[in-house]
């Protein structure tokens, strides 16, 4: 189960430590969302060291990830403990001044509040009003408990010990306690949560002269596609764009370029930041050797002659210098020919590559005239590993198949 935990400012916030140590025992996936009055009671490396996520206080921390939204969207279940008599209110008007305010609004799931605070604070008529109007929104609220408070006071109004307030939770979400293991790899954030993800996309064109260039037929979807699934699964995502005039969704970083040389540019500056690297655009292998500055004009009947160079090979490079916890996808776009199939073309380059898994699929045009991968909506793929064996295929829907990819990139990361 994803528990979303709301810890603001009072001083009852050591006892949600512990909430948290016996939800995790329990197996279940906890994310901390402290108040920013609350870090002066327990400190944010606390609520790290024992979820092993983030604990993150403000809206616009992780911009990228929306997680204002996120951390509400996947929460299966929500609890706030201790929540002080200004949290409730704030929940009660529906303001999103925090993190966790904004969380709570994005939620769908099942909310339970743990008041605690001074015996007076509890009974005042604002508080009692606001804990009405929460609990006819279907907010479950605790009821504090009696004991001792802080300094010499005593009565109602002491958070509850956490194995009570661990039950109600229990009992609000249905959940019988412990999770299995199914249950626990099921309820997590996101198995990319956090990871810094790199796709390029798209085609490069190498110009020939000011008007002219040559170029091939990728139209990005499926690297973008790649980004977009990989940006629903929690990563941190950054997408190079070679020619793509798609939309990217919120929350990803875009860096366009145009030719090989501006997309080795771009990646000698990111690459070594990134944890994934998912190289589906379709880089040139050649390019001009000497580019004119003018336009070429027509001379006669006589044809045209262009001299060409190898551009660098980006995959192999990226291979080269990448971190031992690196995992570097290469995608390798081929047709079968006398000299072998699609899949034994595919299986010489992944090993000659050594990419940590190269992605192949089939392009062109069918006999039927049937276009293949490129500008399509959906593909065809097979995923070797670096010795060219298989290890996943499928087809569906480029978002299907980015799944289908990221799925194997987990699993190498697992």
């Amino acid at each position: 189960m994803r528990v979303l935990l709301g810890v603001t400012g009072g001083i009852a916030a050591y006892k949600s430590a512990l909430v948290l140590r016996l939800l995790k025992e329990d197996g279940h996936d906890v994310r901390v969302v402290p108040t920013a009055a609350s870090l002066n009671f327990v400190g944010r490396a606390t609520w790290e060291a024992l979820s092993g996520h983030p604990a993150p206080t403000e809206t616009f921390e992780n911009v990228p990830s929306v997680q204002h939204v996120r951390l509400g969207q996947r929460a299966d279940a929500v609890l706030v403990a201790p929540a002080t008599a200004d949290f409730l209110a704030q929940m009660a008007a529906g303001r999103a001044t925090d993190l966790l305010g904004n969380a709570l609004l994005a939620t769908e799931a099942p909310v339970l509040v743990c008041p605690a605070m001074h015996t007076e604070m509890w009974n005042d008529p604002a508080v009692v009003a606001n804990v009405a109007t929460l609990r006819e929104r279907g907010v479950h609220v605790l009821e504090p408990a009696v004991g001792r408070l802080t300094g010499p006071d005593s009565g109602p109004g002491r958070l509850p010990d956490p194995e009570v307030i661990v039950a109600a939770l229990y009992e609000m979400s249905g959940h019988g306690g412990a999770s299995s293991p199914a249950e626990a790899n099921h309820g997590t954030w996101g198995d990319l949560d956090g990871v810094r993800v790199l796709v390029t996309a798209g085609g490069t064109r190498e110009p020939i002269d000011p008007v002219r260039y040559i170029g091939n037929r990728s139209s990005g979807l499926q690297g973008f596609a790649v980004a977009e699934a990989a940006r629903e699964r929690g990563a941190q995502v950054t997408v190079i764009a070679a020619n793509v005039t798609l939309p990217l969704g919120e929350g990803i970083e875009r860096v366009d370029v145009e030719t090989a040389a501006q997309m080795q540019s771009a990646l000698a500056s990111r690459a070594e930041r990134a944890d994934v690297v998912v190289m589906a655009a379709a880089v040139a292998d050649y390019r001009l050797a000497a580019v004119s500055e003018s336009k070429l004009k027509k001379t006669g009947d006589s044809g045209l002659t262009l001299e060409l160079e190898q551009t660098p090979d980006l995959l192999q490079i990226l291979v080269r210098l990448k971190s031992e916890s690196q995992v570097v996808v290469g995608f390798a776009a081929e047709t079968g020919d006398a000299t072998g199939s699609v899949l034994d073309h595919g299986a010489h380059k992944a090993r000659r590559k050594g990419a940590d898994l190269l992605v192949v699929n089939e392009v062109g045009v069918s006999s039927t005239g049937q276009k293949r991968g490129f500008g399509t909506p959906d593909n065809s793929v097979t995923v070797l590993n670096s010795q060219g064996a298989v290890v996943a295929e499928g087809a569906g829907s480029k978002v299907a198949v980015a799944h289908l990819i990221l799925d194997s990139v987990s699993a190498l990361r697992a």
